[in-house]
């Protein structure tokens, strides 16, 4: 599918309520995006294992049913995702089972290998699997053929594999918790997915595609955008990349008035915007906040913000004057003039006029005013 901002890739179950899926539609509108396309293209047709990297969120699951699209493949696509497999069973769900192999195996039953002969097995956070599943996945790829739980003989498969994950499995091979055999085994063609911020011409056509999207399922109006909600939308970081993209959109055409979305409507993850989010940066999470301040403006905003950072930094500091100018790259008669102007310190202090603290080194403090 063909968007007017770029090419778009929509899951099947997109617009029918399933919460289940991290992202619902991915669009190939920036320049990095685009060379990502290219590269899709370029190895579809392959039948090399693909391994997609990338944050959760960014469409990983897309860009692999985009992959066994074009590999001109007849058999299905099947995804699993092996975080969402219970350990004991995983065996069992990826290679079958013969009937009273253990308990609760009443019939035979193929496995997700067999389902999805012919197409492509998509495996999802492979990270995640057990080690004695790494081996058995392993010899599966080495041989191309399985062998159920309680059988002996093996079934050949005709299977294209691509896995994908959110963790670095080079740092988990020098961990021990993934095999460098079964490393080198998926990691044949890497198609690395940068995350939402790294890709920002991508934001606004997403943006665009899930206001049309959910308007049709609310059976409402499509709403416009005000620039200060553009403007927001372009500078936030979105942690959790599209899948957080399309919620925040959800929830702003339910909260907006007149049919325009402003920048109060913009509901962004509270894990994204808190002081705990260490994935975020946080000239971002501010950023992000004051989109939303300017759209609804408080009395002396100026004043509240400068006052805010100057006592919060000068608590941070121990009350020392010194390491406080220095953290916020002014001169200490600055300082001194907002402290006093704050009620930080007495106006009185310095009657001379003079800088006394030129006299302090560093680790001296001034007692701050209660």
């Amino acid at each position: 599918m063909t968007h007017r901002n770029g090419r778009v890739i929509e899951h099947p179950e997109a617009g029918q309520g399933n919460e289940s899926i991290r992202a619902k539609a991915v669009i190939f509108n920036d320049p990095r995006s685009q060379a990502v396309l290219q590269q899709i293209d370029r190895v579809a047709r392959a039948d090399a294992p693909v391994l997609i990297i990338g944050e959760t969120g960014t469409g990983k699951e897309l860009v692999a049913r985009h992959l066994h699209a074009q590999s001109g493949r007849s058999g299905p696509f099947v995804a699993v995702n092996c975080g969402a497999v219970i350990q004991s069973l995983a065996e069992s769900e990826l290679f079958g089972h013969q009937a009273g192999s253990f308990t609760g195996a009443n019939d035979t039953r193929a496995g997700w290998f067999e389902a999805a002969n012919g197409g492509t097995l998509f495996l999802d956070e492979i990270g995640d699997l057990s080690p004695s599943l790494q081996v058995k996945l392993l010899r599966v790829l080495q041989e191309r053929e399985v062998v159920r739980v309680g059988s002996r003989k093996p079934i050949a498969i005709d299977v294209r594999l691509v896995a994908a994950t959110n963790v670095d499995l080079a740092e988990a091979v020098a961990n021990g918790r993934f095999r460098l055999d079964l490393f080198y085994r998926l990691n044949v063609v890497t198609l690395d997915l940068p995350p939402l911020r790294e890709r920002p011409g991508d934001i606004l056509p997403l943006v665009e595609h899930f206001l049309a999207l959910y308007a049709r399922r609310l059976n409402v109006d499509a709403a416009t955008l005000s620039p200060d909600a553009i403007r927001t939308l372009q500078q936030y970081s979105w942690p959790g990349n599209i899948r957080e993209l399309e919620n925040v959109i959800h929830a702003a055409l339910l909260l907006a008035s007149n049919g325009e979305i402003r920048t109060r409507d913009l509901r962004f993850s509270t894990l994204a915007t808190g002081s705990g989010d260490a994935g975020t940066a946080p000239l971002d999470v501010i950023t992000a906040q004051l989109q939303r301040l300017f759209s609804d403006p408080p009395t002396h905003l100026h004043q509240q913000l400068e006052e805010l950072t100057v006592r919060r930094a000068f608590a941070y500091c121990g009350n020392n004057q010194v390491q406080t100018a220095r953290l916020l790259g002014i001169s200490r008669n600055v300082l001194r003039t907002l402290l006093k102007r704050f009620g930080l310190i007495a106006a009185e202090a310095d009657p001379s006029g003079f800088d006394e603290l030129d006299s302090l080194d560093d680790d001296e403090s001034v007692p701050a005013m209660n």
